[in-house]
């Protein structure tokens, strides 16, 4: 899928007061691969606090989901875990890290070994593994309007699905200004258990 490109606009959950019961939605064509959707938060846990899960659904691609701490009205990097297809995926990052592509995130499913980082800002990630890439732009940080994307090389649906759902996931705290941006209120939320 060689320089495909596709947009999802929002299609759910305008803001309101009361944010607590809210889905907010995102839907599009892309491609080949039809029509695709990405909720969040599809599902709501209170367990050691609240856990969001986000969802990505589509004619072909296979779904995604994944299910984290709720940090700003999204699941989060925090206690998460990843299903690409119905099988878990693991991932990992170094906090530590002083670069983009030291704090990306390391992802292994289905196989495949990828790379998720902040490209140019944090409305700009690109997912990426061997031969393949796909670069996501939000057109706003928080439950933006558009969300769009650029597949590179030979990314598929896999690829597409993955990364559609990862803008869906709090992952501000990727690059390190994120991370300074976002600790203190990511330590209030976990003072107030």
């Amino acid at each position: 899928m060689s320089e495909l490109s596709f947009v999802l606009q929002r299609t759910g959950s305008t803001n309101r007061i009361d944010l607590r019961d809210q889905v907010f939605t995102w839907s599009g064509t892309v491609g080949s691969l039809g029509a695709v959707e990405v909720a969040y938060p599809t599902e709501r846990a209170d367990y050691r606090g609240l856990h969001f899960r986000a969802s990505v659904t589509g004619q072909h691609l296979p779904q995604t989901s994944y299910f984290g701490r709720e940090y700003a009205g999204r699941p989060s990097l925090a206690e998460g875990e990843l299903s690409v297809a119905g099988n878990p995926a693991s991932f990992s990052r170094n906090a530590w890290g002083l670069t983009r592509r030291g704090r990306a995130l390391r992802i292994a499913a289905e196989g495949r070994e990828y790379l998720y980082a902040e490209h140019r800002n944090k409305r700009s990630h690109e997912l990426r593994r061997s031969g393949a890439g796909v670069r996501m732009t939000c057109s706003h940080g928080k439950n933006p309007q558009t969300i769009s994307g650029v597949c590179q090389g030979a990314a598929d649906g896999l690829d597409i699905s993955l990364a559609i759902l990862l803008e869906s996931v709090y992952t501000r705290n990727l690059s390190v200004r994120g991370a300074l941006i976002s600790a203190p209120g990511r330590m209030m939320s976990r003072l107030g258990e």
